[in-house]
């Protein structure tokens, strides 16, 4: 079974340069979820989507963290900080959204775009809504000057 710490700790990793062990730990706590652990298996993929050496496996994982989204609560994420489910899609679509553009599908990253610019209100107005927001705009100015060759 894997508690939110054990996330909380394979993400540290992660974030403090050790990809390969970040990647592996995380790994390792979604083995441990099962099929109904909605919550963790979304944070686990989207944060595993940043780790992988190839553009294939992490727009594999982002799908993954998108699909288990429909099921979360607002109570599931308190435990990690997150206050509201709803603030986390943004950052899911502009994520596969960004996948989907580098793997040359467009239409995919469109309808990405769409769906994290939809749910944009519910970023708040600090620095982790400002960086998903500018995101979305880079997505969107690198959408269109795709479209417009």
């Amino acid at each position: 079974m894997t508690t939110w710490d054990d996330i909380i700790a394979a993400v540290g990793v992660a974030v403090a340069g050790h990809t390969d062990d970040g990647r592996r730990e995380l790994t390792a706590c979604w083995e441990r979820t099962s099929e109904a652990d909605y919550a963790q298996r979304c944070v686990i993929a989207h944060y595993l989507a940043d780790l992988q050496p190839h553009l294939g496996d992490e727009v594999g994982w982002d799908e993954q963290a998108l699909q288990a989204y429909p099921h979360l609560t607002d109570e599931d994420l308190a435990p990690i900080g997150i206050p509201a489910a709803r603030g986390l899609a943004p950052s899911l679509h502009l994520n596969l959204g960004d996948g989907y553009l580098r793997q040359g599908r467009l239409a995919d990253a469109h309808t990405q775009l769409v769906a994290g610019l939809a749910a944009e209100d519910a970023l708040g107005d600090d620095g982790y809504g400002r960086l998903i927001r500018q995101g979305l705009a880079g997505l969107q100015e690198r959408i269109t000057a795709k479209e417009t060759r």
